[in-house]
């Protein structure tokens, strides 16, 4: 449909100062050009994505080593069903030296070629839906001079440096919607699901009351105030601190660049999925980031806040099946991550990152269990040192490394290749930085998560021992057989009782090996994240709101309407404590 007027784009923050900008136009064309008054006040909104969800670049070193044509490291977006097998099919050596923190960056927009692809063809997994519409994401005019799409604009944001088929629906909702609130005085039907309605739409823990938002409220905080949403990638795996320390110079930039341009901007509000959230919680810590007072508030979704038992699993038994996944997106991504342990543990052994996400010392004991026909044998942590007791055990085969799976290419220790003492050494690091943010909430937050016993979480790791009737001597027996997929074999059952773990009763038969079997998650929470982790939220006491939610997978859960209406509700009561220079 034509339009009667020519919208001036607004600008942001490219260096010009706060000012519309006429253009050419062949004379036949009559339209005025109209030019909106652009907002004093910016609040922007920094997304951070969860472990996997950043695309990351390998040095030109190791490119060359594997031999590969272009850096890509990571990028699910472009996981067609091609590079879906490549990948499945890549040995565990290839994956460490692929996915090597050491030799790892973010993927950051630059228009600039490189390996014979532009930036925007780098970037190109953005790509804004038909009815998306936010007056500072627009094409500029044909005629205007360095002319930008809204996408490039997108993408200048860092929209590309995430998973965007899992958040691009989040950033579109929240750009649009933030920036389109009221239009000749009347709220716009796009905010009916959230203005008016009664929060108990989206399951608030009854601890934590939460009131409708009123008309008034949204056009006190809407005007006046642009809300430029920004996705900011981070390599997941580094340390989560050292990514906060990252996040908060970008951060700091956006900020000091607004100023410059002539906005009141002083604090910004995050978003966080998953283990985004940790990088949130060290972001306003004095130790890593040191932003307390320019975080405004931070908004967790499905965080695992004391670890996650997941962890544990997919280094010895691989992701999940892609088969018994809800989300066919999320079973893209673990099958590439990897299906079997010793194609996870060659990578998370190695990544500070992703260690971090085991379990803390405050989710607390017995959570990694051994068992047999149904009766408990031991249970670890028995004192609340998970990394004692569990991550820094060797020579055990329900310990969390097989120490044959950490450095599967080999590599020198002084060129970063693994072996299981530097591990530990990492684990050691893990500790710290557990105990560092163990209670670091931002005082202004907001958090939702999956709560749903439909979708069962590893709350607990049971191995269950099978045909063997005395299980005496269990914890040395030696792995003869590991699927790599959660079941272990110890022997061959000996009719000369030379090689027999344990002792039969006289007359049993025994059809198969003597074998241990990790059982089925069995916690609600949404397939990866246990209720329990989420929950220590809501103990913490320190949160403004908390959204226990269903009928969500943990890697989709931004596509949820309920996660998305509790977090733009989020983002305008945190908005709400805005502190401006200009009153």
């Amino acid at each position: 449909m034509a339009t009667a007027e020519h919208p001036l784009p607004a600008r942001q923050h490219d260096g010009a100062a706060r000012k519309a900008e006429g253009f050419a136009t062949p004379k036949e064309d009559q339209k005025p050009q109209c030019a909106r008054v652009l907002p004093t006040r910016v609040l922007p909104v920094i997304f951070l994505p969860g472990i996997m969800g950043s695309n990351l670049r390998m040095s030109e070193q190791r490119r060359e080593e594997l031999g590969k044509k272009d850096n890509i490291a990571w990028r699910p977006d472009s996981l067609g069903a091609a590079n879906v097998r490549a990948n499945a099919k890549e040995s565990p050596g290839d994956r460490q030296l692929r996915l090597d923190p050491l030799q790892t960056t973010v993927d950051i927009y630059d228009p600039a070629a490189e390996f014979g692809v532009s930036g925007d063809g780098r970037h190109g997994n953005v790509g804004l839906e038909e009815n998306f519409r936010s007056p500072l994401l627009t094409d500029d005019p044909a005629t205007m001079p360095n002319r930008r799409t809204a996408v490039q604009k997108a993408r200048a944001r860092g929209w590309g440096e995430v998973f965007f088929k899992s958040y691009g629906k989040l950033l579109q909702h929240l750009e649009s919607r933030l920036n389109s609130t009221f239009a000749h005085g009347k709220l716009q039907p796009a905010w009916q699901d959230v203005v008016g309605v009664d929060p108990q739409a989206w399951s608030p823990d009854p601890k934590l009351p939460q009131k409708a938002l009123t008309e008034e409220e949204l056009r006190k905080v809407a005007t006046g105030c642009w809300f430029a949403v920004y996705a900011f990638g981070y390599n997941w795996l580094q340390s989560n601190g050292d990514s906060a320390k990252i996040i908060a110079v970008r951060i700091n930039r956006v900020i000091d660049e607004l100023k410059a341009s002539g906005y009141d901007c002083n604090q910004v509000i995050v978003v966080t999925h998953s283990m985004g959230g940790l990088v949130g919680r060290a972001l306003v810590h004095p130790s890593y980031g040191n932003l307390q007072d320019k975080v405004l508030g931070i908004v967790h979704g499905v965080m695992p806040a004391i670890g996650a038992p997941a962890a544990y699993k997919r280094m010895r038994a691989g992701f999940e099946d892609p088969g018994m996944m809800h989300d066919a997106k999320a079973s893209i991504g673990a099958k590439v991550a990897g299906n079997f342990g010793a194609e996870v543990t060659a990578v998370l052994a190695n990544s500070p990152g992703a260690l971090q996400l085991l379990p803390t010392e405050s989710y607390g004991n017995g959570w990694l269990r051994v068992q047999h026909n149904g009766r408990e044998l031991d249970a670890w942590p028995k004192q609340g040192d998970p990394y004692r007791e569990i991550y820094k055990v060797r020579a055990r085969w329900y310990a969390l490394f097989r120490e044959e799976w950490i450095n599967p290419c080999g590599l020198p220790v002084d060129h970063g290749g693994g072996t299981f003492d530097r591990t530990c050494e990492y684990i050691d690091k893990v500790q710290v930085f557990h105990r560092t943010i163990a209670n670091t909430y931002h005082p202004n937050s907001y958090a939702h998560y999956g709560a749903d016993r439909a979708r069962r979480s590893f709350g607990e790791v049971v191995w269950d021992i099978r045909n063997c009737g005395n299980p005496a001597g269990w914890q040395n027996w030696p792995i003869v057989r590991d699927s790599g997929q959660g079941r272990l074999e110890f022997t061959e059952w000996d009719p000369e009782g030379v090689n027999n773990i344990g002792a039969m009763p006289f007359g049993e038969s025994l059809s198969e090996p003597i074998h241990a079997t990790l059982l089925a998650p069995s916690a609600p929470g949404d397939q990866t994240v246990p209720m329990k982790s989420a929950d220590h939220q809501l103990r913490s006491g320190l949160f403004k709101g908390v959204f226990r939610q269903t009928g969500y997978e943990h890697q989709s859960s931004y596509q949820d309407p309920r996660a998305i209406a509790s977090t733009l509700y989020s983002i305008v009561r945190i908005a709400q404590q805005a502190n401006w220079t200009c009153k």
